[in-house]
């Protein structure tokens, strides 16, 4: 069945009706909130919702070579992918069943569609990201991997819900790189974001996701925070012993 809003149409099974207009609900308050902060804003945007992961998986072959690349704990919550003009969910009821019994996953898991809009409104605003997906723009992707998905985590409110499965991975791994890298930017991505929004406010974290700096990851980080990178460093690990201890 199809479901339509103003920018939005819903793909889904018939058992899913209800949850698709809730959905599409959802999406279109997000996509005004977005539309206030952000120059451009995607409409006319499918969203294809799966009952089962493998028909998402299948769908989009990008998204298993993204868990790969992805830290255990973050894998849970890379539940949607996104293309050109669409995004790719879960179902509602497949979310559920997906979080863990740990506080926060299954407030987190519902953002998913919020999430994987975000992607598409990061690369409406930054035309070298994907969509559309190549090999040299997924590479793209996943050199900035903490930009994109920091800016989904932070932007769709999963950042808060995440706290437990952050302090899992400070747990569990070894010393995160700074910036992170693709194995750990669906977690800590989001933590820049919060820490950049603690210190100079929404718009700081708006013009971060508007623009790659195209003298890298290090320059747009100097620019952002308005200090040294080893300054910036010092600050976020000293932020994220915070969720450290919080386990």
């Amino acid at each position: 069945m199809e479901t339509a809003s103003q920018h939005f149409s819903a793909r889904h099974e018939a058992e899913d009706a209800e949850a698709a207009e809730a959905t599409l609900e959802e999406l279109e308050e997000y996509r005004t909130r977005l539309g206030a902060l952000f120059e451009a804003v995607p409409r006319d945007v499918a969203v294809v919702m799966h009952a089962h992961p493998a028909a998402l998986a299948l769908a989009h072959p990008w998204l298993p070579i993204a868990r790969l690349f992805a830290a255990p704990a973050a894998r849970r919550y890379m539940a949607g992918w996104f293309a050109q003009g669409e995004i790719h969910v879960l179902t509602p009821a497949l979310l559920e069943t997906r979080a863990s019994r740990v506080s926060g996953s299954r407030e987190a898991l519902r953002r998913a569609p919020l999430h994987e809009y975000t992607h598409l409104v990061h690369a409406a605003n930054n035309p070298p990201l994907p969509p559309p997906f190549t090999v040299a723009s997924f590479s793209r992707y996943l050199r900035w991997a903490w930009l994109c998905e920091g800016a989904a985590v932070h932007f769709s409110g999963q950042g808060r819900y995440l706290r437990p499965a952050v302090a899992r991975r400070l747990h569990e791994g070894a010393r995160p790189s700074f910036p992170p890298g693709a194995r750990d930017a669906a977690l800590l991505g989001g933590t820049i974001f919060s820490l950049l929004d603690r210190g100079a406010g929404p718009r700081a974290c708006v013009e971060l996701a508007s623009r790659l700096d195209p003298a890298g990851p290090r320059t747009a980080l100097e620019r952002a925070f308005e200090r040294p990178l080893d300054e910036v460093e010092h600050d976020w690990r000293r932020y994220l012993e915070g969720f450290r201890a919080s386990m």
